[in-house]
C-alpha cells in the first residue's frame, strides 16, 4: 500500500482489546442461514498449514512492482494444483483464474495484490527475506513490509475452501492476483489495479462485486475494520522547482534565494489545511517530504526542489486543492522575482466502499467476528483497489495482525521491522470466502 500513514489506524483501533471469539462462534450465528452447512464445509476445508506455508515461501522470496515474475509463477501453480486454470500475464505479472460453480448466479471478485517494497528487512525469522532489487538504479533490499505476502496466501486459502463446495456455488468467484499496487518504478508504463481493470479483468465474466482486505501492523490481531463510503484517500504527488539566480553566498543581494522562496512556499502550504479548507467537511493532508537545494554553503543555488503528497476524499475539495497549491507558489515566486514549475500528478482516486454493499455485507463480518468487526475513521492513505470500487461495487477491509501484548511497539506497514501475526490469517481468507459464498447468495 502506497506511503506511510498507518499510525491513525492504531489510534482508531488500538484501543479494542477484547479477546478474539472462539471460532465455533461463527459456526453458531450462521445456523439460521439456508446455506449455513456450505459454509461450515467451507470453514472446515479452510487450508490453515497450507496459508501458512504460502505466506512464508512468499515473504522469503519477494519481488519488485512490476517484477513479480517468480511470484506469479508461483501463484499459477498453486491454483493448478486445485484444478483451476489461471490466465496469466495480465498488466505485467497479473493473474485470475475463476471458480465456475455448479449453478447460475452472480459474479463476485476477490482481490490480492503480490508486490514487495524495497526495505531491507530487519526481522529476525526463519524466512527472513534476504532478497535484492534494483529500485531508481540503486540495489535495494527487497521485503513484504505491507503484508501482499499475506494478501497472496489468504486469497490462495480461500479458494481452496470454495473449490471445495464448487459444485454448490450459485455462480462464479473470480480471484484476482494483481502486481504493481506500490506503484510502477519511474519511466515504466503503469501497473497495477488500473492496468488490469484495461485488460479486462472485470470482464468475461463480468464482475457485479469484488472485495479487498489488507493487513496492518499497529492494529490488534483478529480485528476486522469496515467502514461505508470513503474509508482511504485519493493520493496525489506535487512538485514544485524553484528557480532563482546563483550567487556568492556573501552577497546574496546580487541573486535570487531560491532556497528562501522554496521556504516560504513550505510555510504557506500549511496554511492550506489549517486557514483555507472546510476540513469540517473532509480532512485534508498538504505534506513536503523533499526539499532538494544546495551543494555549498558559501553558495546561493539556482534552483530549489519541494515534492510532497496532497490527501483529499472529495473531487471538488481535490481540485481546489491542486488550485491552491499552484497558485500560492506562482504567487511567493512572483513577489520575489523567481521563476517556478509546478506539477501536480494525480495518484490514485479516492477508496470508497459502495453504501449498499458495505449495508449488505455487514452482517458477514458481525457474523465472523462478533465485537471485532469495528468501524474505523477515514485513513489518509491510499489504495488502488479504488480502481476496481470505481467500475463495480466494492468493500475494502482491514486486518489486525498485531498481539495486543505488542500494540504499543508494532512496527507499522512499510517498516522494516514490520511482523506478521500468523494467527490472525485463517480469519481473513475465512472473511473472503464467506463474503463470497454470501454475496452470491443474496439474488
Amino acid at each position: 500500500m502506497k506511503h506511510a500513514w498507518l499510525c491513525g489506524l492504531l489510534v482508531v483501533l488500538g484501543c479494542h482489546t477484547a479477546p478474539a471469539p472462539a471460532p465455533q462462534a461463527a459456526e453458531r450465528t450462521s445456523a439460521d442461514l439456508a446455506h449455513a452447512p456450505l459454509l461450515a464445509t467451507v470453514d472446515a476445508a479452510l487450508p490453515r498449514e497450507e496459508l501458512i506455508a504460502w505466506r512464508r515461501h512468499l515473504h522469503q522470496h519477494p519481488e519488485l512492482s512490476n517484477r513479480e515474475v517468480e511470484t506469479a509463477r508461483y501463484i499459477a501453480a498453486q491454483l493448478r494444483a486445485m484444478g483451476l486454470e489461471p490466465q496469466t500475464g495480465i498488466a505485467g505479472h497479473g493473474l485470475k483464474a475463476v471458480i465456475e460453480g455448479g449453478k447460475p448466479g452472480l459474479v463476485v471478485a476477490l482481490r490480492a495484490d503480490m508486490d514487495a517494497l524495497p526495505v531491507t528487512e530487519e526481522v529476525d525469522l526463519p524466512f527472513a527475506s534476504k532478497a535484492t532489487g534494483t529500485y531508481e538504479g540503486k540495489t535495494v533490499g527487497v521485503m513484504h513490509a505491507c503484508g501482499h505476502d499475506t494478501h497472496v496466501a489468504m486469497l490462495l486459502a480461500a479458494a481452496k475452501a470454495l473449490m471445495s463446495v464448487r459444485s454448490e456455488l450459485p455462480g462464479k468467484v473470480v480471484l484476482v492476483f494483481q502486481p504493481a499496487e506500490e506503484g510502477a518504478p519511474a519511466g515504466e508504463q503503469p501497473a497495477g489495479a488500473e492496468a488490469m481493470i484495461l485488460q479486462g479483468v472485470l470482464d468475461n465474466p463480468k464482475v457485479d462485486a469484488i472485495f479487498g482486505l489488507h493487513v496492518f501492523g499497529g492494529m490488534r490481531s483478529g480485528l476486522i475494520g469496515y467502514r461505508r463510503g470513503p474509508i482511504m484517500a485519493a493520493g496525489d504527488r506535487f512538485e514544485v522547482i524553484v528557480e532563482g539566480r546563483q550567487t556568492h553566498g556573501s552577497v546574496p543581494w546580487t541573486g535570487i534565494d531560491p532556497i528562501v522562496v522554496a521556504s516560504e512556499i513550505v510555510s504557506a502550504l500549511q496554511t492550506i489545511v489549517s486557514r483555507q479548507v472546510d476540513i469540517i467537511k473532509e480532512p485534508v493532508v498538504v505534506t513536503v517530504g523533499q526539499f532538494e537545494a544546495g551543494v555549498r554553503n558559501n553558495i546561493i543555488p539556482d534552483r530549489a526542489r519541494l515534492v510532497g503528497t496532497i490527501r483529499t476524499f472529495d473531487g471538488e475539495m481535490q481540485k481546489d486543492v491542486h488550485a491552491r497549491v499552484k497558485h500560492m507558489s506562482e504567487s511567493i515566486a512572483a513577489a520575489y522575482g523567481a521563476r517556478v514549475q509546478v506539477n501536480i500528478e494525480p495518484g490514485y482516486p479516492v477508496t470508497s466502499n459502495t453504501p449498499q454493499l458495505m449495508d449488505q455485507m455487514l452482517p458477514t463480518l458481525q457474523r465472523l467476528a462478533g465485537d471485532d468487526a469495528v468501524e474505523t475513521k477515514k485513513i489518509p492513505g491510499s489504495e488502488d483497489f479504488s480502481f476496481y470500487a470505481n467500475q463495480v461495487p466494492g468493500v475494502f477491509l482491514f486486518l489486525g495482525i498485531t498481539p495486543l501484548e505488542k500494540l504499543n511497539s508494532a512496527a507499522m506497514n512499510h517498516s522494516p521491522r514490520f511482523e506478521v501475526d500468523e494467527s490472525a490469517l485463517p480469519r481473513g481468507a475465512q472473511v473472503l470466502a464467506h463474503l463470497a459464498i454470501d454475496y452470491l447468495h443474496s439474488r
